[in-house]
């Protein structure tokens, strides 16, 4: 039953004929797991507390950025260093002190996910990597829990409803039936390293919310089988559909880092590395060796160390202009793309006199050259 605050705190939701005070009732038994509490989680977060979701749950290992507050609303310059779950928690309280909100400060991993997710009804999928991804609808299908996801890149989003059951009884498809195999480890950038509009984030996690609304009131019809596409740039959608395939089969979770081609970044022991003071050393004594600069053209431009771009994504097609016959380091902004780098053209070409710069740009700004930007 609803209080009266409710029902005044509600009472645009429950002046809808096809809502009432019953729906709204259903939104209050709501029990949803927000995977990710980021650019899609910030506003989803914001939406569905405001809706009046009775349990909300919040899973996220990260700190708040700088870099950040760019696109995820929730936090503020005073958050910076603070936990995103903690801070969100509060936030999204202080909006609407009725709800019951859970919080877990950790990734979700294919040893805890069923223990995590089992509490919920629905799961949102704010995520921006494909181990996770492919881990939430397994184990969304695995429990029978309907599982909202969103995508965003630059300019373009995505939403669909996975694992749905529809009034007839029917379970609709589910991520793998769109997308049966992840693309090629390293090929998609997410949104630290390809970017991603502002507010983009905004509009694609508010239709995760509606997705979730939608569902839990019981109106309209979910995005169940099709996939919705946005161009921020062109403002135009289209949706496309797409069916279950049967011969999908989900028997239990697996290693997704595996799966996805990027449990090869955990073989870090197969690259050597070079310090950022080492590379300061060979550049003062004019060794002669190979500079490659591994992230996108806007980082490039923005920040770089003098030497060759080659994008992550183009690494293995332009592998010619990588020299052979001497000493190549490789750098990005962490160290982790450039790692990924030197895997592939290792093992795919057997090129071995490559060298990972440990901590990247990163490193090199904080122990060289305070006056490179460490974005």
């Amino acid at each position: 039953m609803l209080t009266t605050e409710e029902r005044i705190r509600y009472s645009r939701h429950i002046s809808i004929p096809t809502i009432e005070e019953a729906g709204q009732e259903r939104l209050k038994s709501g029990r949803v797991l927000v995977v990710g509490a980021g650019g899609l989680g910030s506003p989803t977060l914001l939406y569905l507390a405001a809706a009046g979701i009775g349990k909300i749950g919040i899973i996220d290992p990260d700190i708040v950025d700088l870099s950040n507050l760019q696109r995820q609303v929730l936090y503020t310059m005073d958050d910076i260093g603070k936990p995103k779950v903690e801070i969100a928690k509060a936030r999204i309280l202080a909006a609407n002190p009725n709800i019951q909100v859970e919080i877990y400060q950790d990734t979700l991993t294919a040893e805890n996910a069923k223990h995590i997710v089992e509490s919920y009804d629905i799961v949102v999928d704010g995520t921006d990597n494909f181990p996770t991804r492919y881990l939430v609808n397994d184990v969304c299908v695995l429990l029978d829990k309907i599982n909202v996801y969103g995508s965003v890149y630059r300019f373009e989003g995505q939403v669909s409803v996975f694992n749905y059951t529809s009034k007839e009884g029917v379970v609709g498809p589910n991520y793998r039936d769109l997308y049966p195999v992840p693309p090629n480890a390293g090929s998609v950038p997410n949104c630290a390293e390809g970017g991603v509009l502002g507010v983009l984030p905004g509009i694609i996690g508010s239709l995760q919310a509606n997705e979730v609304i939608k569902i839990v009131a019981n109106v309209g019809e979910p995005l169940s089988g099709k996939l919705l596409l946005f161009d921020a740039l062109t403002l135009e959608s289209r949706i496309l559909t797409f069916n279950k395939n049967e011969d999908t089969n989900i028997t239990d979770l697996i290693n997704y880092e595996q799966f996805c081609g990027t449990e090869i970044l955990n073989n870090m022991s197969e690259v050597k590395e070079i310090t950022v003071t080492e590379l300061k050393e060979w550049k003062d004594s004019k060794k002669d060796f190979q500079l490659i600069d591994c992230r996108e053209q806007y980082e490039f431009d923005f920040c770089n160390l003098d030497g060759e771009l080659i994008p992550l994504g183009n690494i293995i097609e332009q592998a010619e202009k990588i020299s052979k016959d001497k000493d190549v380091v490789i750098h990005c902004r962490s160290g982790q793309r450039s790692a990924t780098a030197i895997l592939q053209l290792q093992t795919q070409l057997g090129l071995t006199k490559l060298y990972n710069l440990k901590g990247g740009i990163l490193a090199w700004s904080a122990e060289i050259d305070p006056s490179v930007p460490s974005y």
